[in-house]
């Protein structure tokens, strides 16, 4: 395979999982019979730009089928996240009822009714129905397709260039980056702003999260591997945020080459900080698969001790990062026979591969069990503080990553 971005021959393998169904392809009930497609999910490095990335395997349309199941709303955390960015976009860059923002897979709308709220003239550029449906429901206008240099100028054909364009968690998804990035590029206005947000490797690999791996993610994004992919899009990097969301994230603000703006002093601190950590020295990406057998070990020891002592264990949480996790693990119902989730969507399907089924909290809150494994890790505070009125005292929470850890109410 040739990297993505700069097409060198990729030689060094980051970590393999093996096979793996698509991790947001929960099954229907009349499904559960059916062939269940795995497909191998192996990582690699490229030597040459540092870009982390999986072996091509699947197709993009392949993936973000049209009942495409992450509501990203489902996260009151996430809200709260969105109408900060929001607000603070608004007011840097002086956004105002003669500005036009887009965001690139808008998902459900649930950042753009910010915008929408403020009489901020926007567009959600959504491949998937079913969130697509979703936004539109809020008013939000959609552009339904995947977003690539072709759709970019339909787009700046039919409204005109963006004065902000967003793209939250949408990055590392795309297959093509360079077709992605340059897209952007085409459709922002001169003065205009791009703001990209993803997870950051260098968390990635100090916390070793790699239940953040599959398929959907064809990219581990490092803002040495985005500024090389920025300079060949006629982009560059004015400045870039350090965020505590989903294990730790990047913020990163580009503009065109020719925009006066001077990169911040965050941009160069950051690049050093990946630098030292060793971004750019290989030995440094092969201590990540002892890491992940060391942590698939001890959450299946774990549950099969609390199982042995006869204590009932149900999951919280249907996110695709769990279904790397337990597929990986080998954890099928026998160990945690469900899995709760607030998404109506999943709800009455059943987790790819382990075929776990997903039910409503309140059937969580009716079982009571004495251990709750808790997938979407990076937001476990806000589940405990969620569910911890309706259980009762002695009821124990666990999560796997980056460590095993158990918490008691």
């Amino acid at each position: 395979m040739k990297c993505r971005h700069c097409g060198t021959t990729l030689k060094h393998r980051v970590l393999d999982l093996g096979d793996m169904p698509p991790s947001n392809a929960y099954i229907r009930p009349d499904e559960l019979e059916q062939f269940e497609p795995k497909l191998p999910l192996k990582v690699n490095v490229c030597h040459q730009c540092f870009l982390v990335q999986t072996e091509d395997f699947t197709r993009a349309d392949a993936l973000f089928t049209p009942d495409y199941a992450y509501f990203s709303s489902t996260s009151q955390s996430w809200l709260k996240h969105a109408a900060t960015f929001s607000r603070q976009a608004i007011d840097r860059f002086g956004l105002s009822e003669t500005s036009f923002v887009v965001e690139l897979a808008s998902n459900d709308g649930y950042l753009l009714r910010n915008f929408s709220a403020a009489h901020i003239p926007c567009l959600g550029v959504e491949p998937t129905k079913a969130t697509a449906d979703a936004a539109e429901h809020l008013g939000i206008p959609q552009w339904r397709d995947f977003f690539g240099l072709m759709v970019s100028d339909e787009i700046k054909s039919t409204h005109g260039r963006a004065d902000l364009i967003i793209g939250n968690n949408v990055l590392a998804h795309v297959p093509d980056i360079n077709d992605f990035v340059a897209g952007a590029a085409h459709l922002l206005k001169p003065g205009g702003t791009i703001s990209f947000e993803f997870p950051h490797l260098l968390n990635l690999l100090r916390e070793c999260q790699f239940d953040t791996i599959y398929h959907e993610h064809f990219s581990y994004l490092s803002l040495i591997a985005v500024r090389a992919i920025a300079i060949q899009t006629d982009l560059k990097i004015i400045d870039v945020a350090q965020l505590p969301t989903h294990g730790g994230s990047l913020r990163v603000f580009l503009a065109h080459a020719h925009d006066p703006r001077a990169p911040s002093g965050n941009v160069g601190a950051v690049l050093q900080k990946e630098i030292n950590f060793g971004l750019m020295n290989l030995s440094t990406y092969k201590n990540l698969q002892p890491e992940v057998d060391r942590i698939k070990d001890e959450l299946v020891q774990y549950l099969a001790d609390a199982k042995r002592a006869g204590k009932s264990i149900w999951g919280y949480g249907a996110a695709a990062k769990g279904n790397t996790l337990l597929n990986y693990a080998k954890i099928k119902p026998d160990l945690v026979p469900m899995i709760a989730d607030a998404a109506p969507s999943k709800q009455g399907k059943y987790m790819p591969g382990s075929h776990i089924p997903i039910v409503s909290p309140p059937e969580l809150i009716k079982a009571q069990p004495d251990v709750i494994l808790i997938l979407p890790w990076n937001i476990a505070p806000e589940i405990m503080q969620n569910l911890q009125p309706e259980l009762r005292v002695g009821t124990e929470f666990a999560w796997a990553i980056p460590r095993l850890t158990t918490k008691q109410i």
